[in-house]
């Protein structure tokens, strides 16, 4: 097979002058570019733990609605209650990511405009291994079951955890979905935005816990929240300005709601999912975790003759501990 690489030399250009300047190396820089978005927010958010194969599985529960009557003094204990009865289990597989690369013995020997050694190469694995993770995190996958047959074993992505119905494998128990009233699946409002928050508060009472990942369309929406009000003639737009700096401030990074602030953050552009117009998960690090069953680590393979080689693998899966606790906007 045919290796793509750097060292693909041309026809030089034929040079004028006489003397030695004609062999004179000319000034090219040796740093290496690559425009791309790199940053993981929802995988630095969370929790790393240890997995097992090939389902990895926890358990979710729940505490008994609050009693207001009280018990008649000397009446004995005649019935029990099993603390346990309403505990489920929840579980995801396990998913194999996998990034190769070859340098040729040539490429590795040469001295080439900007990096491109095996060094490089893995360095460069170990970023877009990071972001496949992300992706993967952040879609709307279903759950996959090897089969041999071509599919793979496959996690569930977060578009599917977060929803009110019954994913089509190994379905969240309906006490444990996550409610319609945490879920944001037409048009945005701070009104609507404040009721989801709401919603997620009834069910975990936990302020000041919430992150909301949001892709470029939703958090230019959220930004205009509280500086655009609508008129007949058209949006006036009401901003902050820092008279001493000169500076005006456009953007939202905390939303202070009824029921805490909720952090914002910018999503990963080539991560998040792309079947809806507006994408966001309002999340709760306590209950999001990224187990691992293969480490994230590089393997050199031998030599063969054709040039170094090796690949960064990583063998894990997204783990939602509990799925009330995170709301999602997913909209066109």
């Amino acid at each position: 097979m045919p290796i793509s690489n750097t060292y693909q030399p041309s026809a030089p250009a034929a040079k004028t002058g006489t003397g030695s300047a004609v062999s004179n190396r000319e000034d090219l820089s040796n740093e290496l570019s690559i425009l791309a978005p790199e940053e993981t927010p929802i995988l630095s958010l969370c929790s790393k733990g240890k997995a097992s194969p090939p389902f990895s599985e926890w358990t979710v529960d729940s505490l008994a609605a609050p009693a207001t009557t009280g018990i008649s003094e000397g009446s004995d204990v005649t019935s029990f209650s099993d603390k346990f009865a309403d505990r489920a289990r929840l579980g995801n597989y396990i998913q194999l990511m996998r990034r190769d690369y070859i340098v040729s013995n040539l490429q590795q020997a040469v001295t080439s405009v900007g990096p491109a050694n095996v060094a490089q190469a893995e360095a460069k694995s170990m970023r877009e291994i990071k972001r496949d993770i992300e992706a993967t995190i952040a879609s709307n996958n279903e759950m996959t079951v090897e089969n041999g047959a071509g599919t793979p074993y496959g996690m569930r992505g977060l578009g599917k955890w977060i929803q009110s119905t019954a994913q089509a494998t190994n379905p969240v128990p309906a006490a444990y979905r996550t409610p319609s009233g945490s879920i944001i699946a037409s048009t945005l409002s701070e009104s609507s935005f404040n009721t989801m928050i709401g919603s997620i508060f009834a069910k975990n009472g936990e302020m000041n816990s919430l992150t909301l990942v949001a892709n470029v369309a939703l958090r230019q929406l959220i930004s205009n929240f509280t500086r655009a009000t609508p008129a007949s003639a058209g949006v006036t737009y009401h901003v902050n300005q820092d008279a001493t700096s000169k500076q005006i401030t456009l953007s939202v990074n905390l939303y202070d709601s009824d029921f805490g602030l909720v952090k914002i953050v910018n999503g990963n552009p080539s991560c998040m999912p792309t079947g809806s117009t507006n994408v966001g998960y309002v999340l709760n690090p306590k209950y999001l975790g990224f187990n691992t069953l293969i480490p994230m680590g590089a393997t050199r393979l031998e030599n063969q003759g054709g040039g170094e080689r090796g690949f960064i693998d990583v063998a894990g899966t997204l783990c939602v501990k509990h799925p009330q606790a995170h709301g999602k906007i997913a909209y066109s």
